[in-house]
């Protein structure tokens, strides 16, 4: 980026990004160095991205008009903890409004790749079109600017994401890697393909530690693209580390709702899959399709109980001191690792295991490796398979595909890879129309067309108001269970003030364990940005931006047809209150109807307001 002023307030025109246009069906591009408009537009991300998409009418997902736009964040690459994000936006494939029109959607992913494209020199990269044969895309840095290859990608087709970029690694030095697997080149029937990111840990061992930018279908769209990978290539480009940001690292590390994610040697929960060990006391893990059944069955997924029987591995990713996830191995007989089998955060692992009724750590390991392996969202995938299930068991003579059942590992792990290989398309559609296909759509659990995180919508009805994954985009998943917040007004002041700020993190560059309870306008990121890009930003301007972009994410989500009765939680979910989970109900229809009425009496003048600046700026 070109920053010309210390102002980006005021004067967003004085900072340009370096953008890549490349229509695939011709081969053209068209690199220009972009002014903003805004600071939406300098901090990066969706918030730059969703501007643009807005500017775009799409009636189909996959269709010409539909642009795969991947970029990064301001902090992307920055010397501040967690900067390694790279985002992926379009209209998705598997969200879309009942009236079968794409919602505009975004996936991030960490590991080293969004490092490594920022140092190319580009900023954003839009692909049009697509391309009529399989390729992939070299961006590399050189001494005239950054430059992108189209290259012929026959002998990478049917491969796993691993083995893509494994393969892609012996090719390119000094280089990161994002690539889709057999269920993005399977577009068609697999509308959750994910992309997978090399990682540091992965790259060195040649085991399958990728990390994921899988909501939305992001995946599919590259795979209708025919691009199957990226290659950024690029020497390291790492700051010096200023006292301010050293003093901010060493915060984010010991506070900002990461200290709570460290090893247990250090005094945390043990990463994400702390989880498990809150919400059990309330029996509100997701069990069999969201139906806690009051018994102690989660507990054989506690990491005290996986760690007798298999190695456990805390692990950060580059450059990181927050250690939130775990890697497992099989254990040998002298206590030492074996095999590995997958990585543990909390969604997958529930999602993967015991929300489809398998209670086997090793089981629900590869179970979640099958699902990274074919390159899936592994949250819209266990929750459709989920549904599946409970059909199911629901219908004992109508089953579908074979009449799995919950807790049937071996048939489960068959339908995830023939997901996958495109051959089980009523499950790679995703459960809203998997459920309007069979007609009984109470008990799949997405909203607005996107499957929910593995935390019970009793507890949070923020699902609601998320604009890209309940969980990252509305962090209201812990405010009844660790706040203990029930009244209405506090939920309404969450949900319109301070939780929608954690969205913000998918436009700077941060992870959101940089600071989850507070987002990016705090104290923290203004230090950053003032010692990295001499810029000067108020906790106020920046919480500004964020709930601009949002707003925005509204409105566009109004336009593609959704209407007031899809912003609601699954039917079940009042129609068949569970006894068994043990917190008040706030999930209940009269409390849903009042909060509702609340929170758009907040958003809806606001959206006005945007919508009328929008218009007149265009």
């Amino acid at each position: 980026m070109q920053i010309l002023t210390t102002d980006p307030v005021k004067e967003p025109f004085k900072i340009l990004y370096r953008r890549c246009v490349l229509d695939l069906q011709t081969g053209e591009q068209t690199f220009t160095d972009v002014p903003c408009a805004n600071l939406e537009q300098v901090l990066g991300g969706f918030g730059r991205s969703f501007q643009h998409l807005a500017k775009r009418p799409v009636e189909r997902a996959y269709c010409d008009e539909n642009p795969l736009i991947i970029n990064t964040g301001l902090l992307t690459g920055s010397s501040a903890m967690t900067g390694m994000r790279t985002y992926f936006s379009a209209y998705s494939p598997l969200k879309q409004s009942r009236k079968g029109l794409p919602a505009a959607i975004w996936s991030a992913g960490s590991g080293k790749f969004g490092a490594k494209f920022k140092w190319t020199g580009l900023d954003e990269l839009i692909l049009e079109h697509r391309s009529n044969q399989p390729v992939y895309l070299v961006i590399s840095h050189t001494e005239q600017g950054p430059q992108v290859a189209v290259k012929s990608a026959e002998h990478l087709c049917g491969l796993t994401t691993h083995d893509k970029i494994m393969t892609l690694q012996q090719q390119y030095e000094n280089a990161h890697f994002a690539a889709i697997g057999p269920a993005g080149e399977n577009w068609q029937q697999v509308l959750m393909g994910a992309i997978a990111l090399s990682t540091e840990n992965q790259l060195r061992s040649g085991e399958d530690k990728q990390r994921f930018a899988g909501r939305g279908g992001m995946g599919s769209m590259m795979g209708y693209k025919n691009v199957l990978a990226l290659v950024a290539q690029a020497p390291d480009q790492k700051k010096p580390l200023t006292d301010a940001v050293k003093k901010v690292n060493f915060n984010v590390v010991k506070g900002g709702g990461a200290a709570r994610l460290q090893p247990i040697k250090r005094g945390g929960g043990g990463g994400t899959w702390a989880a498990y060990d809150v919400m059990q006391p309330f029996h509100a893990v997701p069990l069999n399709n969201f139906r806690p059944q009051g018994n102690d069955l989660p507990e054989r997924m506690l990491r005290e109980n996986v760690e007798k029987e298999y190695a456990l591995e805390s692990s950060a990713c580059w450059r990181c001191g927050i250690t939130c996830h775990n890697y497992v191995y099989e254990k040998k007989q002298d206590g030492t690792r074996g095999e590995f089998l997958a990585k543990f955060d909390y969604e997958p692992l529930n999602l993967l295991s015991t929300n489809i009724g398998v209670h086997d750590p090793g089981k629900g390991a590869r179970l979640i490796q099958a699902c990274d392996l074919m390159g899936m969202d592994a949250i819209s995938l266990g929750v459709t398979l989920a549904y599946l299930l409970a059909w199911n068991e629901r219908h004992p003579d109508q089953p579908l595909l074979g009449g799995v059942r919950f807790g049937d590992y071996e048939k489960i792990h068959e339908l995830i890879l023939e997901t996958g290989r495109g051959n089980c398309p009523d499950i790679g559609m995703g459960s809203m129309r998997l459920s309007q296909q069979t007609g009984e759509t109470d008990y799949a659990y997405h909203v607005k067309g996107l499957e929910i995180a593995a935390y019970q919508p009793e507890t949070n009805p923020g699902y609601i108001w998320a604009i890209a994954g309940g969980h990252m985009t509305m962090g209201t998943y812990g405010m009844l269970i660790r706040e203990g917040k029930t009244d209405v007004d506090s939920w309404v002041d969450a949900i319109t003030r301070d939780k929608l700020q954690i969205v913000g993190f998918d436009m700077i560059g941060l992870c959101k364990f940089f600071d989850i309870t507070k987002g990016i306008g705090t104290q923290m990121v203004v230090d950053c940005l003032h010692s990295d890009f001499n810029l000067e930003v108020t906790q106020e301007d920046l919480k500004a931006a964020v709930r601009r972009a949002f707003i925005l994410g509204l409105i566009m989500e109004k336009r593609q047809g959704y209407t007031m009765d899809e912003y609601a939680l699954p039917a079940e979910v009042a129609k068949k209150p569970n006894p068994h989970i043990k917190v008040p109900d706030i999930s209940n229809l009269e409390y849903i109807e009042q909060l509702s009425q609340r929170v758009w009496a907040v958003f809806k003048p606001e959206m006005e307001q945007v919508e009328k600046e929008l218009l007149e700026r265009d």
